[in-house]
């Protein structure tokens, strides 16, 4: 996707261009655990250096902020396309595609060094055995010898923030959309549109509602069973879904995947 969007001129525009970075963010996310993983599953050991786990956590942090506000920005962007169409060069400028995204990127790095800092300063001293498939936030506060309830108390709030401002945001946007596509007078239009808008919040709903059960509640044994479950869906299967649903259900990528490949094709 990354490459195609790049490659083919008619996909210049501000919403391809977010959906690149989307797919940027993705790969970096299902990418920061899950070669270790499997590497773990083939491999008779499975231990990891305390700097092995806390790269990983910090990377994973990092492209999970940033996947949530791009999904906020996405809806802005469509937000601006379909309500507002006469201003959407001035709403969706070039330079405020590359703001957005600069933001985007330096939100996530400072939350991903404020949430990963909290937890490597925490004193371990065993059990050094994390019950997860990899080193995640709060299975890896669970092994924390010392007071917790601090370390919570820097974690927990503001990643609850970063989801509601960014899920209320993608929410309430997609709420203005769904109304704009509900006046259309072509039913055809209509149909297309709400079945592309409902695919985007059903993936939508589906993430930050697995993050919002990880990173909103403490610390607690008794949900490790669920947390991998969940785990699974927002490291894998939603950035896996991700290109399918936000590009491959798009007219314009899949005509430019079709004539890319015929041009590909030997004569």
């Amino acid at each position: 996707m990354i490459s195609l969007i790049r490659a083919e001129p008619q996909l210049h525009t501000p919403m391809h261009f977010f959906l690149s970075v989307l797919a940027i963010v993705d790969s970096g996310f299902s990418t920061a655990n899950t070669p270790g993983l499997l590497g773990g599953l083939l491999a008779s050991s499975q231990s990891v250096s305390f700097a092995g786990c806390v790269v990983p956590m910090a990377l994973m942090t990092r492209h999970g902020t940033a996947e949530c506000l791009i999904l906020a920005v996405v809806a802005y962007d469509r937000l601006a396309a379909l309500c507002r169409p006469l201003l959407y060069g001035s709403l969706s400028s070039p330079r405020l595609c590359v703001q957005l995204v600069a933001a985007t990127y330096t939100a996530s790095v400072a939350s991903s060094a404020l949430l990963t800092g909290s937890v490597s300063s925490l004193p371990y001293c065993g059990p050094n055995i994390i019950h997860h498939y990899f080193c995640d936030i709060p299975p890896v506060l669970q092994l924390a010898c010392g007071d917790r309830a601090r370390a919570e108390a820097v974690i927990f709030p503001p990643a609850a923030l970063i989801l509601l401002c960014t899920i209320t945001f993608t929410l309430v946007s997609y709420g203005f959309i769904l109304v704009t596509i509900c006046r259309m007078r072509s039913l055809e239009a209509q149909s297309k549109a709400l079945s592309t808008c409902t695919s985007h919040l059903a993936l939508i709903c589906l993430f930050y509602g697995t993050t919002t059960f990880m990173y909103t509640q403490p610390s607690s044994r008794s949900s490790t069973e669920q947390n991998k479950v969940v785990s699974v869906f927002y490291t894998v299967i939603i950035p896996m879904l991700n290109p399918l649903i936000y590009s491959l259900r798009n007219k314009d990528v899949k005509a430019a995947l079709k004539n890319r490949c015929l041009g590909l094709l030997p004569s």
